[in-house]
């Protein structure tokens, strides 16, 4: 991250003193972004205590009742061949498995907390602290990639725009999250002899190979419910939460788990993850705030958006796909904006293409810097190429994708 870091302050102070020796207000500008993102960095990370508390006790009560255990025992055959260097049993499958079930029902604020416990747990097999492991990377990856059954909070903002078909964008996201798991994870494969660990890492002892076909069950009952998520996607989104949370203290209590104690057990891990983010937030934060203030992002993306815009590539998409990877905020309220245009509407085509986009790309590098923070992970390697390799194919595979659904 230092090249990434260093390029996008001097790239937007090149470009801010530009506009202030042409037109002016270009260093005012510049000054009141730096100081308003590192100053919102730590009410965002305090705003994530209340969701990492009641989360990370969720968790808490569901590892205590064994339901973690045995749903990695039921995914140890897939995630053992995408992560040969965890071994069978470890704690680490079952928070991955989590995690990557709440992406797929669009719970993104329950996410974080899994993802971070599946950080805290691979780092406990890093033996090169300070540097991401190739399991590091690679989870990172498929997070940023993220395969969405249900973007909620794009069906539910299609709906109080008045949207006739909330759930439209569905199909599309599901298709391009697919597509872009797929290239994010070849794109962590491949490029780990580009980014070496600083020593040799231990031999992986694969051990003997577990049938597929737990995995296989489990894979298809959830394809099973895109039908399912497609014609009622709108009536199934408000009930996901509630259903998670009192499911998890229901299974608890049944399997006699004491739910009260075992759930402010986990919850106070909430408070101390989200104070230890928050150098890295405000690295970030401040480094994105910069590039949109200066301009900078708008210089890159006009002269594109007029490069593509004879394949039919409106310049909102590149807008969005842009920001969706530098802020989840910024990006949010430039869909909202898009909605509200009587140019775009919500039920055109650009307009369900806008929201595909933002539900299956990821904020790459917010996501870079929580995860990796949370863990006290300096040197990245190759996770932020990765990541963005596959928000560049999420983007692809949403553009053909709402053409060969919508037109």
């Amino acid at each position: 991250m230092n090249p990434v870091f260093f390029a996008f302050a001097v790239t937007a102070f090149a470009v801010a003193a530009w506009t202030e020796a042409t037109v002016g207000g270009g260093m005012a500008a510049l000054s009141t972004a730096i100081v308003k993102a590192a100053e919102s960095a730590v009410p965002l990370a305090f705003g994530l205590v209340g969701v990492m508390a009641l989360f990370l006790g969720l968790m808490k009560v569901a590892e205590a009742g064994g339901l973690l255990a045995a749903t990695a025992r039921a995914l140890s055959p897939l995630v053992r061949r995408l992560f040969p260097e965890i071994p069978p049993g470890h704690p680490a499958q079952g928070a991955m498995v989590m995690n990557i079930a709440a992406n797929v029902l669009g719970l993104g604020n329950a996410a974080t907390p899994f993802g971070i416990r599946a950080m805290e747990a691979l780092e406990t097999l890093n033996p090169h602290r300070g540097t991401a492991s190739n399991a590091q990377v690679l989870f990172l990856a498929i997070n940023t990639a993220s395969v969405t059954l249900l973007p909620t909070s794009v069906i539910a903002l299609r709906a109080a725009s008045g949207s006739v078909a909330p759930a439209a964008v569905v199909a599309p996201t599901l298709l391009a999250t697919l597509v872009s798991t797929v290239v994010a994870i070849v794109a962590a494969r491949a490029l780990q002899p580009l980014a070496p660990l600083p020593a040799p890492a231990p031999p992986v002892v694969h051990g003997e190979r577990e049938p597929l076909g737990p995995s296989l069950m489990v894979a298809a009952a959830v394809v099973a419910l895109i039908p399912a998520m497609a014609l009622w996607g709108r009536v199934i989104g408000p009930w996901l939460v509630p259903l998670l949370v009192t499911g998890l203290l229901g299974f608890g209590v049944v399997r006699g788990v004491a739910v009260y104690e075992t759930f402010v057990d986990g919850a106070k891990e909430g408070f101390a993850v989200a104070v230890r983010i928050i150098p890295y937030l405000v690295a970030i934060l401040v480094a994105i705030a910069m590039l949109r203030a200066s301009g900078a992002l708008d210089a890159v993306l006009a002269p594109l958006g007029r490069l593509m815009a004879p394949l039919g590539v409106p310049v909102e998409a590149l807008t969005m796909a842009a920001l969706r990877s530098l802020s989840g905020s910024g990006s949010f309220a430039l869909l909202a904006d898009a909605y509200r245009d009587p140019a775009i509407g919500v039920d055109s085509a650009v307009g369900v293409l806008l929201g595909t986009i933002y539900g299956s790309t990821e904020t790459t590098f917010y996501v870079l810097a929580v995860y990796f923070g949370a863990v006290g992970i300096r040197r990245t390697r190759h996770a932020l190429a990765a990541g963005l390799i596959a928000d560049a194919a999420g983007l692809v595979a949403a553009i053909l994708a709402c053409r060969w659904l919508y037109g």
